[in-house]
C-alpha cells in the first residue's frame, strides 16, 4: 500500500453501539430459553413433573443464559475486530518518517510502501538496524545519547546506506549483500530476534563514535519480511504478534498529531519536535491528543487499528 504526503486521514472513535449488542444478546437468550423449553417438554415425564419442574426450569434458564452469553460475547468480540463501514476525516498527512536504525536519525520521505513490519521505500525500511553490545543485547538512546547524532541517508534508488556522525567520515553500508550474510545472536528487551551482523568495519566505526573506543558495539540487520517475535506487552489485549514488526519496540507503525507536540511545547522550557517521539505519521489538523481515542484509522484505502498508546 503506497502513501504520500496529501492524503487524508480518517478515523472512527466506535462502530456497533452498546445498544445493538445488547439487544443481540437478550435475543439469543431469549431463544435459547426457549429451545431449552421445548426440549423439556419433549423429554420430561408427566409423572416426574412436580419434582423436577423447578430444577428443569432453572437449568433451562441458566444453560440459555450462558449460552446467549456466550454467545454475545463472541460477537462483540468479532464486531470489535473488525473496521467500521462509517469513517470521519480528521485531517491530512503532514509529515512521513521512517527510521532505518533504532535510536539513530529519521530519513523524511514524500511517499512510501507500508508492509506488515512497518514502512519502507525500496531497501529503506523501518527499525531493521540496530546497535547491540558484542553479547547481541541492543542498545538505545536512553543510555546511549550520542546514537542520535547518527544520521542514515540513502541514494535515489534506495538500494544503498550511508551513515554521518559529528567527527567521524562517512561509511557505506551495502544494504543488498546482508540479506544473505549468516545468522548471528541478538535481541530486542530480552526476545532473541534473527539478524545479521554488517561488518567489522562498521562494528569500529559505531565503537569509535558512541564509546570512543575501537570495539564494543555490532550494527545488526533483520533480514525477514515478517515479523518473529510474540506480544511483550500482554497487557494490551489488541495487540498481537503480526504487529511486533521488525527490530521495533512493540508496534510496526507509530502516530502523532502535530497539535499534540505543540501542546506538549507549550509547557517545556526547549520546544521538541513531532521526532522526539519517532512517529512514522505526523497528521495535522485534530485537536492535541485526539488520537489516543481514535480506535481505527484509515490513510487511503489502508486501514489501521489502534492497539496501544505509545510509552514515549
Amino acid at each position: 500500500n503506497k502513501f504520500n504526503k496529501r492524503m487524508v486521514i480518517y478515523e472512527t472513535s466506535d462502530q456497533a453501539t452498546l445498544s445493538s449488542r445488547d439487544a443481540v444478546y437478550f435475543l439469543l437468550v431469549h431463544l435459547c430459553t426457549k429451545i431449552s423449553e421445548v426440549s423439556f417438554r419433549i423429554k420430561m415425564p408427566l409423572d416426574d413433573f412436580g419434582t423436577r419442574c423447578s430444577v428443569l426450569l432453572a437449568t433451562g434458564v441458566g444453560l440459555a443464559s450462558a449460552t446467549g452469553y456466550g454467545l454475545y460475547k463472541y460477537l462483540a468480540n468479532y464486531w470489535d475486530n473488525q473496521p467500521p463501514q462509517k469513517w470521519r476525516q480528521v485531517g491530512e498527512l503532514a509529515d512521513l518518517y521512517i527510521y532505518p536504525i533504532k535510536s539513530c536519525g529519521a530519513i523524511r520521505v514524500s511517499h512510501m510502501d507500508c508492509t506488515i513490519i512497518g514502512p519502507k521505500l525500496g531497501l529503506l525500511r523501518d527499525r531493521i538496524f540496530m546497535v547491540t553490545r558484542t553479547d547481541g543485547t541492543y542498545i538505545c538512546a536512553r543510555t546511549f545519547p550520542k546514537l542520535l547524532l547518527i544520521q542514515p541517508s540513502f541514494d535515489e534508488q534506495y538500494e544503498q546506506m550511508t551513515l554521518s556522525a559529528p567527527g567521524m567520515p562517512d561509511i557505506i553500508v551495502p544494504v543488498a549483500d546482508l540479506f544473505s550474510v549468516d545468522p548471528v545472536k541478538a535481541w530486542v528487551w530480552g526476545q532473541p530476534v534473527t539478524a545479521t551482523d554488517c561488518s567489522e568495519e562498521l562494528a569500529r566505526w559505531i565503537s569509535r563514535f558512541v564509546l570512543k573506543e575501537e570495539t564494543g558495539l555490532r550494527l545488526v540487520f533483520y533480514p525477514l519480511d515478517i515479523p518473529t517475535r510474540p506480544v511483550r506487552e500482554r497487557q494490551h489485549v489488541k495487540l498481537t504478534a503480526r504487529d511486533t514488526g521488525a527490530l521495533h519496540n512493540s508496534t510496526s507503525f507509530m502516530l502523532l498529531t502535530e497539535a499534540s507536540v505543540e501542546d506538549l511545547n507549550r509547557r517545556l522550557q526547549k520546544p521538541v519536535t513531532a521526532q522526539q517521539f519517532r512517529p512514522n505519521f505526523v497528521v495535522k489538523g485534530p485537536g492535541a491528543f485526539e488520537e489516543d481515542d481514535w480506535k481505527w484509522i484509515k490513510i487511503g484505502e489502508t486501514v489501521y487499528r489502534n492497539v496501544k498508546p505509545c510509552n514515549r
